[in-house]
């Protein structure tokens, strides 16, 4: 690599992630538009996929937001039906979200999702693997 390589564009790292990122949301998006979500929704809906009532704090834990980017989130998705916001029994300061009964049908069209962009993503299950694994480590290491 030449002197001043390190500062073109195709050699950064910080590209390709972002490319890449923009790029698969946009894949998600067509599919999600049918269900009237917005990616980042889909994203809460994982995560209470998995567990049906959650503290804000772990919304904010699992998918690296801030609260102040979850609470307008988590507002429209209420307004919309599909989750419920109460405050914790146990600390009156915490938010917990769960389900309704829309949230969690949508679950069901779900894999439909999943099949439509593992058959059109370019990589195989293996690639991704890996991917998934490199990645996980990259985020490990920057919230450490």
């Amino acid at each position: 690599m030449k002197k001043n390589d390190f500062l073109k564009l195709e050699n950064q790292l910080c590209f390709p992630l972002y490319a890449a990122s923009r790029l698969v949301t946009k894949c998600y998006q067509s599919l999600l538009d049918e269900l009237n979500l917005t990616y980042p929704q889909y994203l809460v809906l994982l995560v209470l996929w998995e567990t049906d009532a959650v503290n804000l704090k772990v919304f904010s834990e699992k998918l690296h937001l801030q609260s102040n980017t979850l609470t307008p989130l988590l507002k429209r998705m209420e307004e919309t039906g599909l989750i419920n916001r109460t405050r914790s029994e146990e600390d009156e300061r915490s938010i917990v979200v769960s389900l309704t009964q829309n949230g969690k049908l949508l679950k069901l069209k779900a894999p439909k999702i999943q099949n439509l962009l593992k058959n059109n993503i370019g990589i195989s299950l293996e690639e991704a693997a890996q991917l998934h694994g490199l990645l996980y480590k990259l985020i490990g290491h920057l919230n450490a």
